[in-house]
């Protein structure tokens, strides 16, 4: 068991990494001085048929009155529909200011759940129980969203859990295309911070289909260890945590522009993760290993083009209502060097110009 801590101006709390951590979810609650009323644990279809037996064995050794509100699997459950059932759920089984919200699930769950505690009742208290890879990035540092049509996590807050318990006991099931798309926010952590990590991830890592549980824990520690640096020098992003949406400016445009679910986060981020290191290149006149990456990212199954029927207008348009975006203008996080990040605003036009070089196969 390792703990890493996070602490922001609203809130220090632990995140805990290991194996069979929900048999001391007590403790953990003792730890953190909770002592819950009630607590209403919302997760999907999937994880509930998973795993909603064995997380209830653990339940009820507390003693403390529980429920499950499941919703559908998916990012489509990331909307005002299923926030409101969320709140009536909350409100017909009577939680109170000090019972507790536990998202028991991938990203999704966490940024929804998370929503729905911090404006049930103007905030009460919620874990973070992840399921996949890809929520170690986004259970910890406390932004909470949902969708609207027009944008990924329009609509949100900034809202810390009281903890995050990374039992990696869930990921065993995970299917390989979940994996690959947590592993890329991993990457992203390196690219951003740490290059020595990049070298040893491409030289590793060549296939994700046999991931050895000594290397997802070291994965979700460095990931977590990153970003909990970074959210704790700037916890509701005004300076050096907008670093951590590198590749997130073209991804999200994507996951809008086809559809949300169409494809994964991490298969849009890890195609962004590519402009964006083209970009760089060709902003800073540097060579930042565009085409070992590139290869590197196919080899390990990850998309690394966006699809002819998307438009680079379409695009465009979506990175425009990106909430990153500034005057009209687009904001990338570019890189400099390999572990140096850099904020830079482009015009529609630029944008336009350079994605149209970058799909028609210029380096």
């Amino acid at each position: 068991m390792k703990e890493i801590k996070v602490q922001t101006t609203s809130r220090t709390y632990p995140v805990i990494i290991g194996k069979n951590l929900i048999s001391h979810l007590s403790n953990i609650l003792s730890n953190i001085e909770l002592a819950p009323t009630k607590m209403m644990v919302i997760t999907d279809e999937t994880v509930s048929t998973l795993f909603r037996d064995r997380f209830e064995r653990e339940l009820k050794t507390i003693g403390i009155d529980y429920f499950f509100h499941v919703v559908p699997s998916g990012e489509k459950s990331k909307s005002f529909e299923t926030y409101y059932e969320c709140m009536t759920a909350a409100l017909t089984n009577h939680l109170d200011r000090r019972s507790l919200m536990i998202a028991f699930g991938g990203g999704v769950i966490g940024d929804l759940t998370g929503f729905i505690a911090a404006t049930y009742m103007r905030g009460i208290p919620f874990l973070q129980i992840p399921t996949t890879l890809l929520a170690h990035d986004s259970a910890v540092g406390g932004k909470v969203a949902i969708n609207h049509p027009l944008g990924k996590n329009m609509i949100g807050a900034f809202y810390q859990p009281h903890a995050v318990i990374y039992d990696i006991q869930f990921l065993e099931t995970l299917p390989i295309d979940e994996i690959r798309s947590g592993f890329a926010e991993v990457v992203k952590h390196g690219l951003i911070k740490d290059p020595l990590f990049v070298d040893w991830l491409v030289q590793h890592v060549h296939h994700l289909q046999q991931l050895k549980e000594e290397q997802l824990l070291t994965f979700i520690e460095k990931g977590i260890t990153i970003k909990a640096e970074i959210v704790s020098e700037d916890e509701k992003e005004l300076g050096t945590r907008a670093f951590l949406n590198f590749g997130h400016t073209l991804g999200h445009a994507l996951e809008a522009a086809l559809g949300y679910g169409r494809i994964s986060h991490g298969d849009a981020v890890a195609i962004g993760m590519l402009f964006a290191l083209y970009v760089s290149n060709q902003t800073f006149g540097i060579d930042l290993g565009y085409e070992r990456m590139k290869e590197w990212f196919q080899k390990i199954g990850f998309p690394t083009s966006v699809h002819s029927s998307i438009s680079s207008e379409q695009l465009c348009e979506r990175m425009k209502n990106d909430k990153k975006s500034v005057n009209n203008e687009i904001r990338m996080v570019l890189l400099e060097n390999i572990g140096t990040p850099k904020l830079v605003n482009f015009d529609e036009k630029t944008i336009y110009s350079l994605l149209q070089q970058w799909r028609g196969g210029a380096i």
